[in-house]
């Protein structure tokens, strides 16, 4: 087949590498020019995947994979399209359908007769029949269903891990019609690894409704593991020991407390489920509990050190999660914010991030090879690089928060500097 996938992002370019190592002739389109421009020169512009940047070569120079900046001209040859333009929320989490909106717009001028649109991109329920269906049947003349068949197929892959995780976890598909259903299937099968097991759905809903379901159980059982974790933390327990004794029952499966949830999906998603919806009481109680874990260690900073005003804190680690080179919606911001109206100076590494980046995020970047004093170290990000803090590493350090529970606590033992992690 001649695959079309826009929106070449850390998802939408291992997506293209995979269906095109699958023998199909993909083109890859994308706004951002420097990204074109590299994949067409056989290089990846992310560098998130060795298995994807070592196949890019390979397969730009059989000319089974390009790139465009040109929506349209990409999608007029396709048979299939695949789009993973992102849909986030805005400062106040309101969702922003501007990019993907102006993306169908695109696809749509360059929509042809028989052709298969599936939709990635995790959507509120109902997205893709009612916005995007009549969008793309305005902007191509075609009649959906007829002129053109539409799907919603949800990623559930990890950024770092995308081609694992596509054969690891089944592939959800559900049409707007069932030819539509039984179109996008076939092709997944096609484009996907044999041992990769495709799940048909109800219809496109089902499918959207199953990718918000999957985000926001995790949010709420995070944020009960939070909560879980204060409890404990006012009586002297380990919540970690809880939470290990508590899920060697085979219906019980606990999360991970932390300092805050950060990501493109779980600080997103659930808004796409409530925001429109009073009558849903967990996940904005959920969200609220999670947003509220940078404020919650700040406090628990300022019980064990006294005032932070005037004072240097260091976070470890801006990134949302452990060991990638993101940061979207990470806690380490809310903590920075919440640490500036203590009045503390706010100072911050990560090895993913340069110290200009850094610096035009609002932090002071700290230098671990030519450490300076600070008061309190908080571990945001649990980086495989910060495994070894020691004691002695951060000079006038007194308090380390681990706000990821990764650090050894018994290295901290009988040493000058204090260490607590969230509920341990």
């Amino acid at each position: 087949m001649k695959v079309a996938v826009v929106g070449l992002g850390h998802i939408g370019l291992p997506l293209a590498v995979q269906y095109a190592s699958r023998g199909h002739q993909v083109t890859g389109c994308d706004v951002s020019a420097p990204i074109v421009d590299a994949i067409n020169r056989g290089t990846s512009p992310h560098r998130d995947e060795e298995s994807v940047d070592a196949r890019i070569a390979e397969l730009v120079a059989d000319r089974r994979l390009r790139a465009t900046t040109d929506d349209a001209e990409g999608v007029r040859d396709a048979d299939v399209v695949v789009v993973i333009v992102p849909v986030v929320v805005d400062g106040d989490r309101q969702i922003d359908f501007g990019p993907i909106d102006a993306a169908t717009r695109d696809i749509a001028r360059g929509l042809q007769p028989g052709t298969l649109v599936i939709y990635e991109t995790t959507l509120p329920v109902g997205t893709t029949r009612d916005r995007f269906g009549p969008m793309l049947a305005a902007g191509s003349g075609l009649q959906l269903e007829e002129g053109f068949f539409l799907a919603f197929s949800p990623e559930r892959v990890l950024v770092g891990r995308v081609l694992v995780d596509l054969q690891r976890y089944p592939k959800i598909v559900g049409g707007t019609s069932e030819e539509s259903t039984r179109r996008a299937v076939e092709f997944y099968r096609s484009a996907l690894e044999d041992a990769t097991d495709v799940w048909a759905v109800s219809n496109a809903e089902t499918a959207e409704m199953t990718k918000l379901a999957e985000t926001t159980y995790r949010d709420v059982n995070i944020a009960l593991a939070n909560e879980y974790a204060r409890y404990a933390a006012k009586r002297g327990i380990d919540v970690l020991e809880v939470i290990g004794a508590a899920n060697s029952q085979p219906y019980s499966h606990i999360h991970q407390p932390g300092v805050g949830v950060g990501g493109h999906c779980i600080p997103v998603y659930p808004h796409f489920l409530f925001n429109t919806e009073p009558d849903l009481r967990l996940p904005p109680l959920a969200r609220q509990i999670n947003e509220e874990m940078a404020s919650w260690t700040v406090d628990l900073v300022e019980d064990r050190v006294g005032s932070l005003d005037d004072q240097s804190v260091l976070i470890l680690g801006i990134a949302y999660r452990a060991d990638v080179r993101e940061d979207a919606f990470s806690s380490a911001f809310r903590l920075r914010d919440e640490l500036l109206a203590a009045g503390a100076r706010v100072h911050a590494h990560d090895p993913y991030f340069s110290a200009a980046h850094l610096r035009d995020l609002g932090f002071e970047p700290y230098d671990l090879e030519h450490p300076k004093p600070v008061k309190v170290a908080i571990l945001q990000a649990g980086h495989a690089a910060y495994a070894e803090l020691r004691p002695t590493t951060l000079p006038g350090v007194e308090l380390i928060v681990d706000g990821r529970n990764v650090l050894d606590a018994a290295l901290f033992a009988g040493s000058s500097v204090a260490y607590v992690g969230i509920g341990h």
